[in-house]
């Protein structure tokens, strides 16, 4: 009797693991990752503000107060540089791999002066920024990306309609670049 308790514990336990390994695995292989979905924007290197209605890729911007722009880039040839200013109540940034892994985030309490000047690069082109850093990255915080394409997420808050403008220009006039040496 020990036995056959013993195997049919062991068999759902199992069972159990096999069926969270697959629910988690599937956006994988149906390729309706995040990573994905924002590839599917045709948008590479520039936000991409995000609608109530969800579009063509299943992304929405569901949340009433917070206003949401997603920009993919690749770090393959030269560092990414990610700008934004203007006056807002909030803003946050997260950077994620192409395996929807967060690899950075920060808002605008973290920011030097509120503003959003971050660049990230390979290990290989930190090490050369650092060596010889241009005048343009002297206030710019750098964070390194082992993977080589990823994605950023930009959010700021428009508590009152009358927020609407000024977050709408910030998430209009932000930038996601490659960054090129002059």
């Amino acid at each position: 009797m020990r036995r056959v308790l013993f195997t049919f514990l062991v068999g759902l336990v199992g069972a159990a693991l096999l069926h969270i390994v697959i629910v988690l695995s599937l956006p994988q292989f149906t390729g309706r990752d995040a990573y994905t979905r924002i590839l599917g924007l045709l948008e590479m290197d520039s936000f991409f503000a995000l609608s109530a209605e969800p579009g063509p890729t299943g992304l929405d911007n569901s949340d009433p107060f917070l206003r949401t722009a997603v920009c993919s880039f690749s770090i393959a040839d030269a560092p990414a540089r990610f700008i934004a200013r203007g006056a807002v109540p909030f803003w946050s940034l997260s950077i994620f791999d192409s395996g929807s892994n967060e690899v950075f985030s920060m808002n605008d309490q973290t920011a030097v002066n509120g503003d959003l000047d971050l660049v990230v690069a390979t290990p290989i082109q930190l090490v050369e920024l650092r060596k010889a850093p241009p005048e343009a990255l002297a206030q710019s915080i750098m964070i390194e990306m082992k993977d080589d394409e990823g994605y950023a997420v930009l959010r700021a808050l428009a508590p009152l309609n009358s927020f609407e403008e000024q977050v709408r220009d910030f998430l209009t006039e932000s930038s996601c670049a490659p960054f090129r040496r002059q």
